[in-house]
């Protein structure tokens, strides 16, 4: 190494070993060089930025149901219900919850037979949360695995479906389902669907196909044709060795598409509100229930809330038994592999 090298390399050394000078940099300048030395702290700091107002904006609705619903009728003037004028001290002072009322939640079954609302809800939604998924894994199974002309435009006229919102179906299916047919007379009292289930699982199952059709078909399309063919082999149809091999094998997807179709349904109102008379013994649904608090003098603010907890129990306890398949399902699903 020549003599000019030898220096050039010192210098270098040199120059390396020296901290970079300090600028005068503001505070989002020196957020932005600190975020660029260490991405990870950054990313650590949004992530709990992003968690925190998740949890607020999400879990702060219950806690004022759940302060609702505990406290007594006498004192829920203490509690402001006009829009913009909420007082966050008022649920910290202590005359609030003097006459806390927690039989609340044992009073909304004693005032209205809620427990049939809450059964309605959950019977409609599993029937048609089955419905969907055996005619989506079907439908999945043809887009998903089958060649065909004009599959792309087929699958497209299908998602289509979903994009209408739900009002512009209700006049000619209010019409078709309030005609009385002569052939179900003897099964129906005045031969229409009107007041009936039916009348809410067929609108249901066709507005929330589209979606499931469109992630089964991901994940069907996923699953090697080996599987398949030697499924087959053995003897198997193809409908055999889509439920027997394809739709286990695609379980996160199934999962996923049927827990978001049963939240659907069971939170749905439009119809349901439309097509029966909100009688409990007219499979009218659960948020008719919640407005039977709603008296003509009088509006049970208190029981309304409780009934909202308490139903919203049962669609929590499947999120959170289902909660790594729909996870699993959203993630892989967008993958192909």
């Amino acid at each position: 190494m020549s003599t000019n090298e030898t220096d050039a390399a010192e210098n270098l050394k040199q120059y390396g070993d020296e901290e970079e000078p300090e600028l005068d940099r503001g505070p989002v300048e020196q957020w932005a060089a600190n975020a660029i030395k260490n991405p990870d702290r950054a990313y650590k700091a949004m992530f709990y930025t992003a968690t925190v107002f998740f949890l607020v904006t999400t879990l702060f609705p219950f806690y004022w149901l759940l302060m609702v619903a505990l406290t007594s009728r006498g004192n829920l003037q203490n509690i402001v219900f006009t829009p913009g004028s909420f007082d966050p001290t008022l649920l910290a002072e202590g005359d609030v919850f003097m006459g806390t009322n927690p039989m609340a939640f044992v009073e909304v079954f004693m005032t209205v037979p809620f427990h049939r609302y809450i059964f309605n809800s959950f019977a409609i939604a599993a029937v048609t949360t089955v419905i969907v998924i055996v005619v989506a894994s079907l439908a999945g199974y043809v887009f998903g695995r089958l060649k065909f002309r004009f599959k792309g435009p087929l699958m497209l006229l299908v998602l289509i479906v979903s994009f209408f919102p739900p009002a512009a179906f209700f006049i000619p299916l209010n019409q078709l389902f309030n005609t009385p047919v002569d052939v179900m007379r003897p099964i129906l009292a005045d031969g229409t669907l009107y007041n009936t289930p039916y009348a809410m699982l067929i609108p249901f199952s066709a507005l929330f196909m589209p979606l499931s059709i469109f992630i089964l078909t991901t994940f069907y399309a996923q699953i090697p044709d080996g599987l398949e063919d030697a499924a087959r082999v053995e003897g198997t149809t193809r409908v055999g060795a889509l439920f027997r091999v394809i739709a286990p094998l695609s379980a996160p997807g199934v999962a996923t598409a049927g827990v978001l179709t049963f939240i659907a349904v069971y939170n749905e109102y439009f119809f349901s509100s439309l097509m029966t008379d909100g009688r409990e013994h007219n499979w009218a649904p659960l948020v008719e229930g919640i407005l039977r608090y709603q008296g003509q003098h009088e509006v049970l603010f208190n029981l309304m809330a409780a009934a909202s907890i308490v139903g919203v129990i049962p669609v929590a306890l499947l999120v959170v038994v289902a909660q790594e398949k729909i996870v699993s399902g959203l993630t892989s699903g967008a993958l192909k592999e």
